[in-house]
């Protein structure tokens, strides 16, 4: 019988391959931003700035952990989050564009389209069987050109109480973007960890087969979980109308990019059956931070995108470098 002893290199794998890899690349981005622009980077204002873009994400990001966690992938938050924000804009202007019943309806509306857009996802891949990566890349094409078709251009009816309140607006001094993410978050993390949807999620990402012989639906919760990760773009959708009081149709290309990023970063695997959505909430913070940063520094964002997919590259390849050491 022989016994296998850690080695440091291994101690460290392993370290960089849980929690501490996400917190080691968030300090070294902040580091780096702080001592080349200390006085913006690490001002109240900019940190606020920087809680608020990630808050939208985050939003979308609990719903994608979810996915992620059965072994699948949602391509198309992004594209459900403008379509949602237009079907909602369009509501709301039609009932004036004012007061809170327009805001109300136009919130429930975002969130039920986002929600439909989830079970067609959640239909194409347990029903239909197609491949997540094939049915939400159609998905995602079909709901940014339908957005095109219904707006036209970008629409700005957002009425001025839900801009006011929850696009720009704080509580106690704190973002209500960010309530709302934190909100979001807390919920989602118990959900998961705590229920037994959570841990039929995780069941599902770990063996299929074996979920299927324990009595669980299979094709019935995943759609479910699509649709949870639908409602939850269109929540987004709302969210991101409300400060930025437009539609923004072309602002939303990468957020699927960004999304994934910081659930893989966050320690959740690409093949299931591992995922924390608190993980998730820190991973957001990456892409956001990276994007503030270069900005403050003069460069063009989309170096932001290029420093994204490295990182998400190399977190996939330490998953995968995990999951060997441990067969």
């Amino acid at each position: 019988m022989t016994t296998q002893t850690a080695t440091p290199l291994s101690s460290v794998g392993s370290f960089l391959t849980g929690a501490g890899r996400i917190l080691v690349i968030l300090l070294i981005i902040l580091v780096a931003f702080s001592l080349l622009r200390f006085d913006s980077f690490v001002s109240g204002a900019n940190i606020r700035n920087i809680g608020m873009a990630a808050s939208i994400l985050l939003v979308m990001a609990v719903g994608a952990t979810f996915v992620i966690a059965t072994g699948g992938v949602d391509l198309s938050v992004g594209a459900v989050l403008v379509f949602s924000g237009v079907i909602a804009a369009k509501v709301m202007a039609v009932m004036g564009a004012e007061g809170w019943g327009a805001s109300f309806v136009g919130i429930l509306v975002a969130c039920l389209a986002g929600t439909a857009w989830g079970v067609l996802n959640g239909f194409l891949v347990a029903k239909a069987k197609i491949p997540a990566l094939v049915a939400t890349l159609g998905t995602m094409g079909a709901a940014q050109g339908l957005s095109w078709i219904i707006a036209g251009e970008d629409l700005k009816d957002v009425p001025m109480e839900l801009g006011d309140t929850v696009g720009v607006g704080d509580f106690l001094g704190v973002p209500m973007l960010v309530l709302i993410a934190a909100l979001v978050t807390v919920v989602g993390g118990i959900w998961l960890r705590s229920t037994r949807f959570g841990r039929h999620t995780l069941a599902i990402g770990s063996n299929v087969t074996a979920s299927r012989e324990m009595g669980i639906p299979i094709a019935r919760h995943l759609i479910s979980v699509y649709a949870l990760a639908g409602g939850l773009a269109g929540l987004a959708g709302i969210l991101s109308l409300a400060r930025y009081g437009s539609t923004t149709i072309s602002g939303h290309a990468t957020d699927n990019l960004s999304v994934i990023a910081a659930v893989v970063i966050g320690g959740t695997s690409l093949f299931g059956g591992r995922a924390s959505v608190f993980l998730t909430a820190v991973g957001v913070l990456i892409p956001a931070s990276l994007e503030n940063g270069l900005i403050m520094v003069g460069l063009n964002t989309f170096w932001r995108d290029v420093m994204v997919g490295v990182v998400l590259i190399v977190a996939v390849y330490l998953d995968q470098m995990g999951r060997s050491q441990r067969r």
